[in-house]
C-alpha cells in the first residue's frame, strides 16, 4: 500500500455542505473513508459532541486512517465493512449518539490504489490482474478475464465501462486466454480496438483500455450494484426533522467520476424529491406521494480549474448533495 495521502477531493465544498458546527450529538458518515482527508476536514470543522464512522473495505486503507484520524481516536468508529452494509452499522452508532446528519460517498478508486501496482488497478504500472477493493474477497479480476464468457465480458465492458467496442474485445480477451497482468491485458485491449478509436482515445490524453479497465473493475468489486443498496439505507436513517441551530437535517453527499455512478445518485435524489407523479390532468392527486428530499446542489458541482491543475484526478469528480425532508403524516 502507497504511503503518500490521497488528497480530498472539492474538500472546502463538502465541509461547507457537511460539516456539523453546533456542539450538539450528531454523527457524520464517511462511506469510502480511504485515508481519511475528508474525515479529518470534517471533524476539525464540527463540534466536539460529533462523532464519525468510516466504512472501507481496504484493511490497509483503515489502518492509515486510523493513523491519521488519532487526535479523534474517541470520536469516531471504522468499519471494515462495505457500504452497502450501512444500516447494520450504523444504526447502533445514530442509537447510542445521536442523529445522522451527513453521509458522504466519495465513489471510485482512490489514489493509493492507484499508484499500488500490486493491487492491479492501473495499466501504467506492471502488476497482477486483481483490481479487489477488499483483498479479502475471492473474485478477481484475473478470475473475471480468464472464466467469463464473451457474453458476460461484453456486458461488463459495455454496461460497466460504456465501451462502444465492447463485443470485439471480449473475443480478444477469450481468444488469447490466459491473461495475468495489467499490462498485457491492457495491450491487448488497445491492440483489438480499431485503428481510429486508439487514434481518438490518445488524442484526449487516455489509454485505449481505460474504458475496459473500469468496466472490469466494477465488475469485480460490484460497485454500482453497492452503491444503489446503500443510498436508500442512508435516507431512512438521516434525521429527517430539522434538529440543529442552523435549521437543517440530514444531508446525502455523493462524489462522483463517472457518468455510471453520476446517474445512479442523479436519479435517486429525482426521485426522492419527486412529489406526486399522477399522470398530467387529473383534478384530484390520487398517488399521495411526497418528497423525502430536497436538492441543496442544483445539479453537479464541479472542482476549480485550480483544484483539477493541483489534483489532475480531481478533474471529472461531480458533487451533488441532498437533505432529508421531515416526514409527513397523511392519517
Amino acid at each position: 500500500m502507497a504511503t503518500a495521502p490521497h488528497d480530498p477531493v472539492m474538500a472546502d465544498r463538502v465541509v461547507e455542505l457537511l460539516a456539523v458546527r453546533d456542539d450538539k450529538p450528531a454523527v457524520i458518515v464517511d462511506c469510502t473513508l480511504g485515508a481519511g482527508g475528508h474525515a479529518a476536514r470534517l471533524l476539525a470543522a464540527s463540534g466536539s459532541r460529533t462523532h464519525l464512522v468510516g466504512f472501507d473495505r481496504d484493511g490497509d486503507a483503515l489502518e492509515l486512517a486510523r493513523n491519521r484520524l488519532a487526535a479523534y481516536a474517541d470520536r469516531i468508529t471504522l468499519i471494515h465493512a462495505p457500504f452497502d452494509e450501512f444500516t447494520e452499522h450504523v444504526a447502533p452508532v445514530v442509537d447510542r449518539i445521536g442523529p445522522l446528519m451527513s453521509v458522504l460517498y466519495d465513489l471510485g478508486v482512490s489514489s493509493m490504489q492507484l499508484d499500488t501496482p500490486g493491487r492491479g488497478f492501473s495499466f501504467r504500472g506492471f502488476g497482477p490482474l486483481d483490481m479487489r477493493m477488499d483483498p479479502d474477497q475471492t473474485v478477481t479480476a484475473a478470475e473475471i478475464v480468464n472464466t467469463a464468457s464473451v457474453a458476460e465480458l461484453e456486458r461488463y465492458l459495455r454496461d460497466f465501462g460504456e465501451e462502444r467496442h465492447a463485443g470485439r474485445i471480449a473475443r480478444a480477451i477469450v481468444e488469447n486466454r490466459p491473461h495475468t497482468t495489467t499490462i498485457g491485458l491492457a495491450d491487448l485491449i488497445a491492440q483489438a480496438l480499431p485503428r481510429g478509436q486508439r487514434r481518438a482515445d490518445r488524442a484526449k490524453g487516455i489509454h485505449p483500455a481505460t474504458r475496459a479497465f473500469q468496466g472490469i473493475r466494477i465488475a469485480v468489486n460490484s460497485e454500482l450494484e453497492r452503491f444503489s443498496a446503500s443510498l436508500p439505507q442512508a435516507l431512512d436513517l438521516a434525521a429527517a426533522s430539522a434538529v440543529r441551530p442552523d435549521g437543517r437535517s440530514g444531508r446525502l453527499a455523493t462524489l462522483a467520476y463517472h457518468s455510471l455512478e453520476d446517474r445512479i445518485a442523479k436519479r435517486f435524489f429525482s426521485d426522492a424529491a419527486d412529489s406526486c407523479i399522477c399522470p398530467p390532468g387529473l383534478p384530484v392527486c390520487g398517488c399521495g406521494r411526497v418528497p423525502n428530499l430536497t436538492l441543496v446542489t442544483k445539479g453537479a458541482e464541479t472542482p476549480s480549474q485550480d483544484e483539477v491543475d493541483a489534483n489532475p484526478r480531481a478533474r471529472s469528480a461531480r458533487l451533488r448533495v441532498a437533505e432529508r425532508l421531515p416526514v409527513v403524516d397523511l392519517t
